[in-house]
């Protein structure tokens, strides 16, 4: 867990900076990809996910050293073709559970925040899940245990394989001529992420193009018909964690009001969106029917209400980076503590951003609360180290919250802060 911590408090800022550079760039070419809230969902939507990964929230149903142990394989000394060899079969293995992500019912629940942004930048690239609590990755991984592949190999190299798919969320670089045929390139993952119908489900690889075009699912991008971004059944929401389970709640719902127990049972495990036929009679879902001409989801604000956006997530981040690094200096309960609070953060502010109209309480509740559990931690020395350096600087991030949040609900104009829904 410390390992990974402190492999994230260097990933994080790297990504961070890349997003900004994106910015700018689109600033200097007129062609900004980037929506202030939409971009705090997604970032947002990232620091979930450190959560769970640091916490080890899930149950892995098999381990890759129990394959190799079950198979009996002798493994392989290291060299680089072995290391070579050891990436192609992680990639391998991503290409396939992409695809049941793609294809099954409860499998789009875990991967559909990521394609829930209605923009395509690198900030969508930070858009992964907490729903995928039960882990069955290892198993696309036999490949590999039976040719040999040390177990060390697979975990460094799981983690350089996903952020490896960190760049390609872009549209300022088109297509790249040779590499197109080897690599998975910007051009082809604004086609993965594209809502038009040829492309639905389309270039699945992760790393390597080869996967795509060996197993049916390469569509090269068409100019005449240009990638529209989000998922058919918009989500209308900023919050990341209504997202992570709005699919699974709608299988839930489902599963109940269908009269088939055949139905109640097999619709978890049916080709994605796949609904009893007399659920869809008597519980229909509209979704986009036209993906050109459509409403994306949007609060119309002003310029204090985004700058609240922004500076809580700035916020929240930095307590996330300060508990990365408290990581392995502090005790179960003090991470868990930690680990809660930023959860309870990210939730808050995300109703704030949907304009709840009990969200203000809660933004209050969080931020007193915050306040008084970096009181409680300095009075009785169960501070990590790390927060006492930035102590004054946290309390101001409290106390400048509690007066921006305030201003907005009880000052701004009211005609500044209309949610207009989606279509």
């Amino acid at each position: 867990m410390e390992a990974y911590a402190n492999a994230l408090l260097i990933a994080i800022p790297l990504f961070l900076l890349l997003i900004l550079i994106e910015m700018g760039v689109g600033y200097w070419k007129n062609n900004n990809t980037y929506t202030v809230l939409d971009t705090v969902s997604s970032i947002s939507s990232g620091m979930t996910n450190i959560l769970k990964d640091t916490l080890g929230l899930g149950l892995v149903l098999v381990s890759y050293p129990a394959l190799l142990s079950f198979f009996g394989t002798e493994t392989l000394k290291s060299d680089w073709w072995v290391w070579f060899l050891a990436f192609v079969f992680v990639d391998f293995a991503g290409y396939w559970n992409h695809r049941l992500s793609h294809k099954v019912n409860i499998f789009w629940n875990q991967h559909m925040i990521h394609h829930s942004s209605e923009s395509f930048n690198l900030s969508c690239a930070l858009r992964q899940s907490i729903s995928n609590i039960i882990g069955y990755f290892p198993l696309l991984l036999i490949p590999a245990a039976l040719f040999g592949i040390p177990y060390e190999m697979i975990a460094i190299l799981t983690p350089i394989q996903l952020f490896a798919q960190f760049w390609y969320h872009t549209q300022h670089i088109g297509k790249l001529g040779v590499l197109e045929h080897i690599i998975v390139t910007p051009s082809q993952h604004r086609v993965h992420h594209a809502i038009n119908v040829r492309y639905i489900d389309k270039n699945l690889g992760q790393v390597f193009s080869i996967w795509d075009r060996m197993f049916g699912t390469f569509q090269e991008e068409l100019d005449l018909d240009p990638p529209q971004y989000g998922v058919l059944k918009q989500v209308a929401t900023w919050n990341p964690f209504t997202i992570n389970f709005m699919h699974f709640w709608q299988i839930s719902q489902d599963a109940w009001h269908t009269k088939s127990w055949l139905d109640k049972g097999r619709i978890w495990f049916m080709p994605t969106g796949w609904r009893p036929a007399d659920v869809i009679t008597r519980y229909p879902i509209v979704g986009i029917s036209d993906v050109f001409n459509f409403k994306r989801y949007e609060v119309k604000s002003s310029i204090f209400f985004k700058s609240y956006a922004v500076f809580q997530l700035l916020g929240v981040a930095a307590i996330l980076l300060l508990s990365l690094g408290a990581v392995g200096e502090v005790n179960s309960f003090i991470l868990g503590l930690l680990a809660a609070y930023i959860g309870i953060s990210i939730f808050s502010y995300s109703l704030f951003m949907d304009q709840w109209k009990w969200a203000v309480y809660a933004e209050f509740f969080r931020l007193f609360t915050g306040a008084g559990l970096l009181f409680w931690a300095w009075q009785t020395g169960l501070m990590p180290i790390h927060f006492s350096q930035w102590l004054g600087v946290l309390f101001f991030y409290v106390i400048a919250s509690l007066l921006l949040a305030s201003y907005i609900t009880y000052l701004e104009p009211k005609e500044l802060l209309v949610k207009r829904q989606v279509a």
